[in-house]
């Protein structure tokens, strides 16, 4: 099969597939074009390997409980290539007998079909607005054979999408972190935590369109994330080929490797932010032009429960170019008043012009294309996997030893059951987030600095809410805004890292936290080099300060909410054995009629037999007599 890599003229999008389902077949492709497999034809069944869940996932579980819906989804590089595959798919059904044309293998009263894109860009919105229009055009020809639109789709969104930037106004479409706010509070907080400790992190809700928006929503609240950090994200390998060796992980994207290590393997003694996790440049390049070879050192002891069987190292050679990572000067600037006065001081973050030096460079560590601050972070990379929408046939990668970690969206309620092979469950439909570990529990608790983040978000998102106006464009309070505010809290966190006192500074994302996330592959592949847009960065958290009685009272709240979001399981589950205690009885009352019932119709039987004995006495038959005539009768 020729290489995807090679067709990388042709223009962003690689192929418009139609699937449908099949009565006998299930799910499965029936149109492609181009053909998926070079030497087949339009209508050829036939996939590559690497991509054998396409018919899966296009049209995905429980679709045909809704008239209509879109998915998005990531499929890994077919041979010859690097980078994910990008996936949009709307589905419809439609009445068999509304068909002008039905061909012989609809046997169903209704027909499901899917037009799905596939696409070297993550333009998921700006696809979805196109494909909608057109799989409602293809739908109302009634005549499925007509594969003249499809064709045209491919050729306009070639030519329209051809050298575009992927910059916010077309990455961003149909994500609103406003509604994320407003909807989780500050629980996005915590969900943008979990990821940052590269955890497994499940989100479970149907329909599935509120499933992806939700899942994309929140990783466009990480700078750069969506435009390029999910290029290595899909790397994988279908169940029949999956290998315990790996070496899969090697023939991952990038220039050298890390790993990170899961929850399990922080020492109890490690959670004291004074513990040295991560190593600088400087040490770890060390005297590189003399040959040494310094790695990156492990903590002491490994968890078996951990996924990673060896530590990878870094190559000292890859760190010369761009020089050592250099050290904190001594003067370290002081904080501004502001940031000390009142806690609940607004921030006011403008949107920065991108220039020549705002522009992205390739990483040299990461592989990724970053900006001047380092990023997006290499969260997806090197098996850490990101899977909007995953498929029930996919449910072996929860447990695949080549895959470190996930975020990924499921519609099926085995994997919600499946709980131990996740870290957090995100339960978008209740905004709830279920997390087994106790410890994992600690390191994501928000300190008060946290806190007033959060509560400064929902108060300016929710304070705009019934404004007509403000449709997610406008500023204060708007979705390019919080971005912006989830920008800063990412660049204070890692220019707080930088510093020599960090410690101190660290100390209001949380201790337990810090120690974690220095050891993620993400921070330890942008620890690792220097990037020249921190040092305008203001260290320490954006609401650090003084506590005042304020913060005891958003202690309170904080504490209250989820007080009252236990009251509300805890009511939904009351309410569902309730409606089970009403059914048992109901059951009983009907138990009980069928036996009233029953003892009414037997005496009444034998009521009647007792009137036809003495019938038969008077009329001279004998007693044998009756009683064959009741072993006949019965």
């Amino acid at each position: 099969m020729e290489p995807q890599g090679r067709d990388e003229g042709k223009g962003p999008v690689l192929h418009i597939v139609v699937v449908g389902f099949h009565h006998k077949k299930g799910c499965q492709v029936e149109f492609s074009y181009p053909p998926l497999m070079p030497d087949e034809g339009h209508d050829s069944n036939l996939l590559p390997e690497e991509w054998k869940y396409l018919p899966f996932l296009a049209l995905p579980d429980g679709a045909h409980n809704y008239q209509e819906d879109t998915v998005y989804f990531h499929l890994p590089p077919l041979s010859g290539d690097t980078k994910c595959v990008y996936g949009v798919s709307c589905y419809r059904q439609i009445e068999a007998k509304a068909l002008k044309v039905r061909q012989a293998d609809v046997t169903r009263e209704t027909v499901q079909k899917s037009v799905c894109v596939l696409s070297r860009v993550p333009l998921y919105g700006l696809l979805q607005a196109k494909l909608q229009l057109i799989t409602h055009a293809y739908f109302e020809e009634k005549d499925f054979s007509q594969i003249s639109i499809l064709k045209e789709l491919y050729d306009h969104m070639n030519s329209s999408l051809r050298g575009s930037a992927l910059d916010g106004s077309q990455v961003y479409l149909g994500m609103s972190p406003r509604d994320l706010i407003l909807h989780f509070r500050h629980k996005a907080l915590i969900i943008f935590k979990l990821i940052l400790l590269e955890k497994k992190v499940l989100f479970y809700v149907s329909p599935v369109n509120r499933l992806v928006g939700a899942l994309m929503t929140v990783l466009s609240l990480f700078p750069g994330m969506i435009e390029h950090g999910l290029v290595d994200s899909s790397h994988y390998r279908p169940k029949s080929s999956v290998s315990e060796d790996q070496s899969l992980v090697e023939s991952v994207s990038g220039a050298e490797e890390f790993v990170s290590v899961s929850v399990t393997d922080i020492d109890s003694s490690a959670l004291d932010l004074g513990v040295e996790t991560a190593q600088p440049a400087t040490e770890s390049s060390g005297n590189s032009s003399e040959g040494d070879n310094h790695h990156l050192k492990p903590p002491s002891r490994i968890s078996p429960e951990s996924s990673e069987s060896e530590w990878e190292t870094l190559d000292p050679s890859v760190l010369d170019e761009g020089g050592p990572q250099e050290a904190p000067s001594e003067t370290e600037p002081e904080l501004p008043e502001t940031f000390d006065s009142k806690p609940g001081t607004p921030i006011t973050v403008q949107p920065q012009a991108v220039t020549g030096q705002g522009g992205v460079t390739q990483g040299l560590v990461s592989g990724l294309e970053e900006d001047q601050y380092g990023l997006p972070l290499a969260i997806f990379t090197k098996g850490y996997l990101c899977l909007p929408y995953m498929a029930l046939q996919q449910h072996h990668l929860l447990s695949d030893v080549t895959v470190r970690g996930f975020v990924a969206g499921a519609t099926n309620i085995l994997f919600r059951q499946q709980r131990h092979l996740s870290d957090a469950i995100v339960e978008v439909e209740e905004a709830r987030i279920q997390i087994q570990d106790p410890e994992l529990r600690k390191m994501l608790s928000l300190t008060t600095a946290d806190l007033r983040f959060a509560d400064y978000l929902v108060k300016h998102v929710t304070e705009n809410r019934d404004d007509v106006f403000l449709d997610g464009t406008g500023w204060e309070g708007g979705d390019e805004w919080i971005r912006a505010q989830f920008t800063l809290y990412l660049h204070s966190l890692l220019s707080s890292a930088l510093q020599q006192d960090s410690e101190r500074l660290l100390a209001d994302y949380g201790a337990p936290f810090v120690t974690a996330w220095k050891i993620t592959h993400n921070y330890r592949v942008w620890y690792s080099n220097k990037h020249p847009g921190m040092t305008a960065v203001t260290p320490g958290h954006p609401f650090q300060g003084q506590y005042s009685v304020a913060d005891v009272k958003l202690r309170l709240s904080h504490i209250g909410q989820k007080a009252a979001g236990g009251r509300d399981a805890l009511r939904k589950q009351s309410h569902v054995m309730s409606c089970t205690a009403a059914e048992t009885r109901t059951h009983t009352l009907i138990l009980y009629c069928w036996r009233t019932a029953l003892c009414y119709i037997r005496s009444c039987f034998f009521g009647s037999l007792s009137s036809m004995e003495s019938a038969h006495r008077r009329s001279g038959l004998s007693g044998n007599q009756c009683e064959t005539g009741w072993q006949v009768y019965m």
